[in-house]
């Protein structure tokens, strides 16, 4: 898995290295969205069917001037994510909620008042709080990689997508394919993988 992170990784380091306006406007803004995700369950080669989960994305994004049509875009954000499972006759919820950083490599074209844009990039993440339902009992998630604990602390994945630039405001929707498995390694053969789509609203302002 690993091994899949080093394209992007490697072309926004050659963007940084090879941009000779690396110091020109920086764009600082909000981002405020929501996002339909279901965490993929395996076990022993069976996939647990997951119903979606909606939760909120909430923000601040940085986008610095690269190389040509190129920008980096990153942020800090709080990420509300969650599946809903049915095991045996049970229902069982999860619904956790990260700090996640993005980083983004981003192409836009257009012109000064409308712009496509396309981005990529890794996300990295740690869990901080949320919920699980199971058969009535509603309790906190428990972070960790003990026995008793119910999800890992960090996640990273990738996510990317495509937006619409209207002067200073970013319309985007992006796919976040999660490449940690979230359980403890005590746990042993399961494991279970963060899918989201998110739709967000990205309002920039201009740099010094």
């Amino acid at each position: 898995m690993k091994k899949n992170n080093h394209p992007i990784i490697a072309l926004v380091i050659f963007l940084l290295i090879d941009c000779p306006d690396i110091d020109a406007q920086i764009k600082p803004g909000y981002l405020i969205g929501f996002n339909i995700s279901a965490a993929t369950l395996e076990t022993s080669g069976t996939i647990s069917e997951a119903e979606t989960m909606t939760g909120i994305q909430i923000g601040i994004i940085t986008e610095i001037p690269l190389k040509g049509n190129f920008t980096l875009q990153s942020g800090i954000m709080f990420s509300a994510k969650g599946s809903i499972y049915k095991i045996d006759t049970s229902e069982v919820t999860i619904s956790p909620i990260y700090i996640q950083i993005p980083v983004n490599a981003k192409y836009s074209i257009g012109s000064e008042i409308v712009k496509i844009s396309l981005f990529a990039g890794p996300y990295f993440a740690c869990g901080i709080g949320g919920n699980k339902y199971t058969g009535g009992d509603l309790q906190k998630i428990s972070f960790g990689s003990g026995e008793n604990d119910d999800l890992q602390f960090f996640d990273i994945g990738f996510n990317f997508g495509a937006g619409v630039n209207i002067k200073r405001f970013l319309i985007s929707a992006q796919y976040e394919l999660g490449l940690a498995n979230l359980l403890p390694e005590i746990t042993g053969d399961p494991e279970m993988k963060n899918r989201l789509i998110g739709i967000s609203l990205t309002t920039l302002f201009a740099g010094k």
